[in-house]
């Protein structure tokens, strides 16, 4: 089950994310399950994708 748009994603995740954070949530959700095939490993995958860029922009800020 891949997500064509943000607004398909489910409502907790739009309710935390930005929209930019959405589309990064998204297109690392979509690549995972068909990489996997796996719905939960994919939103973790997702998960750690905006966490992953979240924690290098906040890298970059502080230097």
């Amino acid at each position: 089950m891949s997500y064509l748009s943000n607004q398909a994603l489910p409502s907790d995740v739009r309710a935390c994310l930005s929209e930019p954070s959405q589309h990064l949530y998204r297109v690392a959700f979509n690549s995972a399950i068909q990489w996997y095939g796996e719905e939960a490993k994919a939103h973790r995958i997702a998960w750690n994708a905006v966490r992953n860029q979240t924690f290098s922009l906040n890298s970059a800020i502080l230097s």
